[in-house]
């Protein structure tokens, strides 16, 4: 069993926050992959499915972001997983928008949600970083990364999340190189 799970914040209001795109990729997984729909479980929103021969728990904490650990920590118990089973899907300021790189380990860069994790499982855990880019000064970070996603961005979000999805099977099977190689080759075309 592997965990996958979505950082964002509950609610129709922050649905398109670029905070959200980690929720966004779940969704994006569960619509691909023919995965029944979520229930309310360990402090969120969890279903079971299969990626090939991978049986994956894709988890939307309800904790909102900066207690995100909790939700992970309770379907990590319950499960018995260690956090080498655990990927994370969360926005990275640090990337341009929507390049999405694969590492294991390291430090939360301030990002709330992945502090919350770290503190409730360590950090080697699997990160999958989606870019949002940098609005350019630290005094717009909040705005940006509590924004939406612009009309003009939409469509490449789409394409994105299409392409998390379809090459998914590569992180299932533990294969970040090849994930991130096809995932490239897709967002070029």
């Amino acid at each position: 069993m592997q965990l996958w799970v979505g950082l964002g914040n509950p609610g129709a209001q922050y649905a398109l926050h670029r905070h959200n795109v980690g929720f966004m990729v779940l969704d994006a997984l569960e619509e691909v992959h023919g995965f029944p729909e979520p229930k309310k479980k360990f402090q969120g929103w969890a279903v079971e499915g299969r990626l090939g021969s991978e049986k994956l728990l894709l988890l939307k904490p309800a904790t909102f972001m900066n207690e995100s650990g909790r939700a992970v920590r309770a379907a990590m118990d319950f499960y018995k997983l260690a956090p080498s089973d655990v990927t994370v899907f969360h926005d990275e300021l640090d990337l341009e928008p929507f390049k999405v790189k694969v590492k294991v380990g390291g430090g939360h860069a301030g990002h709330n949600g992945l502090r919350s994790v770290d503190a409730h499982i360590g950090p080697d855990f699997r990160r999958v970083r989606i870019g949002i880019g940098h609005p350019g000064h630290k005094s717009r970070v909040h705005g940006h990364v509590l924004g939406n996603y612009a009309k003009a961005e939409i469509d490449d979000l789409a394409e994105m999340l299409g392409g998390i999805a379809a090459e998914a099977d590569w992180l299932a099977n533990g294969d970040n190189a090849r994930f991130m190689s096809e995932l490239a080759l897709r967002m070029q075309d």
